[in-house]
């Protein structure tokens, strides 16, 4: 699938920074810009190093800026927002098209001379190229002239004026760090300066820091003297000749192999699946995999991969990095409680959450269903039986088994389920007590163990027994008929009878303890209150604590992080339980294939091929948060997969 853009894409400056491409390296590294190759968050960079993946990451080169120079006319091909408006740069003027599918591609076309632009990251290394096909049908001397806008600190920090760079023919010193560069074009160096007042638009809007500044001590000058020519700009931390040519091929045909392996057919499924892997990472603290979260802020957490890597993983068929994410995990388990954030060098794991490890047992089990690989199963076995062993008896963070079998959690400032946001001592989504998913999560897991302990002859009627007691408790205290859906919580508050789109997971997990009549009407009720095209609301929109829009300061963001605002991930959930429960398998099929053509408007709006974190409660039209997150890309390749096996089986 290919995102073509044209003019009208760029009206404006404004309009032109809406879409931006991203490209990862597989350690954490990456590169985006926007698609008229503008920086409009202090996150944009056209290099992020991942000095040690995959969250010890350098913001290294910001952009490089071009000037195409024909005769004595200079023509400014960048585009770059100042907080000085008088200082902005308009090259998208220049700009005939853009586009993206396996790499973001620019064409500028003035007096003559075409300039076809692409930008390759190589997966598994620190190594970005910029390739630049020049069509010249003008007889005048011309020149293209870069200036690359160097950075060289820590991701989240900002560049001083006590910083020194070092330039030497092909590397570039700073920060302790070195980068190396290779060109067909003359260096030229030039009197040192610092691009100051940089602005951000985007993190103007979030309450970031929106001003930035960049180092500049040379050019790279291209001499357009053939009718066509190449030239090429390639940065690295290795010393290695190289060819550009030969990096995008490799590249594309790796990405070619990603969607060849994956069984979906619709063009934007197979797109999303071989964009999920952008999120798998090396993680060097524990020398196996992990998945990012989101960019550009998010790190690899745990119970985000669990979510995400069903779709990222075992729906790709990439099952080796299944495995290995799913060791790491399994290594790290504590007192039965999977990590939510893991160490980095000097510090330990963090394990504030209730669901991660229940999610965990998930995983496998669809990793099983998916390979029938015993050896792997019982390989986890030990583990998982500690994880329910632990939960019975009660382990960290007030985690226990109540007496009526189900899972009670968290206490004064503990956030343990995904709704987890903490501002000082405010906890805008307080759920103590008994989450509606994470039960749903755990009577799952008591039957997925009841099946592996049959596998594994291991027989336990313990596992189905007690699942049994969690299905007549969980129906009793759970449901309720005058909402006419499931209670999100259990903790005797107000937040007891919030309508949120947690209780999907009770219809969507392999084990469910729902008859066809009460997911019926669930279904009704979260397409009522909660569904949009884009994601499923976090919150109804007629409660009194609904918030319609996530933007601002940090504190209106925390605050309405969970109080309306649109997720796209659990829409996934919504999806599977649909097609699940719907009676009418036909209808089903055809509603779900029309609504995901509803979705699919997202990978082309932000970041273009991937589907954004969250989106604004009441008009759920531009992406917030993270412009590619990890488990909205994974649950909807989930949907597209199972869609396509349903309409399979329908014609047969």
């Amino acid at each position: 699938m290919k995102i073509q853009l044209g003019k009208n894409e760029w009206k404006t400056f404004e309009k032109g920074q809406e879409k931006c491409y991203l490209l990862t390296n597989g350690l954490g590294g990456f590169s985006s810009l926007t698609m008229i190759g503008s920086n409009a968050r202090n996150d944009h960079a056209l290099m992020m190093t991942s000095v040690k993946a995959p969250n010890l990451r350098f913001h290294m080169i910001t952009n490089v800026q071009e000037k195409l120079q024909i005769g004595e006319k200079i023509y400014d091909l960048s585009n770059q927002e100042y907080v000085n408006r008088t200082k902005n740069q308009y090259g998208f003027t220049y700009l005939q098209s853009a586009s993206y599918e396996y790499f973001p591609q620019w064409t500028y076309q003035i007096e003559g001379i075409e300039i076809v632009k692409t930008i390759v990251m190589v997966h598994g290394e620190n190594t970005v190229g910029v390739s630049y096909k020049i069509y010249s049908h003008n007889s005048q001397k011309a020149k293209l002239i870069l200036t690359p806008l160097l950075r060289f600190t820590l991701k989240d920090q900002m560049l001083q004026k006590e910083q020194l760079f070092e330039l030497n023919h092909n590397y570039i010193k700073s920060n302790g760090q070195m980068l190396y560069f290779q060109t067909n074009g003359l260096l030229e160096r030039r009197e040192p300066c610092y691009m100051k007042d940089l602005y951000f638009e985007y993190d103007a809007r979030d309450g970031r820091e929106a001003v930035g500044t960049a180092f500049v001590n040379h050019n790279i000058v291209i001499e357009i003297q053939e009718a066509e020519k190449e030239a090429f700009l390639i940065y690295s931390n290795q010393l290695e000749e190289r060819k550009i040519q030969e990096i995008l091929h490799k590249e594309r045909s790796r990405m070619e192999l990603l969607e060849a392996q994956c069984s979906i057919q619709n063009p934007a499924g197979r797109m999303l699946a071989r964009n999920a892997d952008q999120y798998i990472v090396y993680r060097e603290s524990t020398r196996g995999k992990s998945i990012i979260a989101g960019y550009p802020f998010f790190g690899d957490w745990g119970r985000d991969t669990m979510i995400a890597m069903i779709g990222c993983t075992i729906v790709t068929k990439q099952f080796e990095a299944a495995k290995s994410i799913l060791r790491t995990f399994q290594s790290y388990c504590r007192n039965g409680i999977m990590p939510n954030v893991f160490p980095e060098e000097g510090t330990q794991p963090f394990y504030n959450t209730v669901d991660a490890s229940l999610l965990f047992i998930e995983t496998v089990y669809q990793y099983y269903l998916a390979t029938q690989d015993n050896v792997f199963v019982s390989e986890m076995y030990p583990v998982m039986k500690e994880i329910i062993q632990c939960y019975c008896n009660g382990t960290e963070n007030h985690i226990h088994m109540d007496a009526d079998g189900l899972i009670k959690a968290g206490a004064d400032l503990e956030q343990l389920t995904w709704m987890d946001v903490r501002v000082g001592d405010v906890l805008p989504t307080p759920r103590h007590g008994k989450p509606v998913e994470v039960n749903a999560y755990w009577y799952n897991a008591l039957m997925v163990m009841s099946q592996f302990s049959k596998e594994l002859d291991d027989s336990k009627d313990y596992y189905e027994d007690l699942a049994g007691k969690v299905k007549e408790s969980f129906i009793q205290v759970f449901w309720d008929d005058e909402l006419g859906c499931l209670k999100d919580v259990i903790s005797g508050t107000l937040a007891d009878k919030q309508i949120r789109c947690n209780q999907i997971w009770a219809l969507s997990m392999s084990f469910s303890m729902l008859d066809q009549e009460k997911s019926e009407k669930i279904l009704g009720k979260v397409y009522e209150k909660l569904y949009t095209p884009y994601g499923l609301r976090s919150l109804a929109f007629d409660d009194n604590e609904f918030h319609a829009f996530c933007k601002g300061s940090a504190w209106d963001r925390d605050m309405a992080y969970h109080q309306g605002t649109v997720w796209a991930f659990p829409l996934g959930a919504y999806f599977r339980a649909y097609l699940r429960w719907s009676k009418d398998k036909v209808k089903a099929i055809q509603t779900v294939e029309r609504q995901l053509q509803d979705l699919e408007p997202c990978l082309t709006e932000g970041c273009l091929g991937h589907i954004a974190e969250i989106y604004d409660g009441i008009n759920p039209n531009e992406s917030r948060g993270c412009f590619a997150q990890a488990w909205s890309v994974g649950e909807i390749v989930r949907v597209y997969e199972l869609l396509e096996r349903f309409q399979k089986e329908e014609q047969r």
